[in-house]
């Protein structure tokens, strides 16, 4: 019985950090698809210069 309780033990534990681990990555997406959207954003509407003039 002992080794069948140790082995749910364990099963929940690798479940719970399963989870943890994909609601944390579901958070880096999201900050990351926040940033490109607010990027797009600021940039629509306007030509894009460059950084330094162009040398002849």
């Amino acid at each position: 019985m002992l080794e069948y309780d140790l082995h749910q033990l364990r099963a929940a534990e690798l479940l719970r950090r399963a989870e943890q681990e994909r609601l944390a990555r579901e958070a880096v997406q999201g900050r990351r698809a926040t940033v490109r959207t607010a990027e797009s954003e600021s940039h629509t509407g306007r030509t894009r210069r460059l950084r330094f003039p162009r040398t002849a």
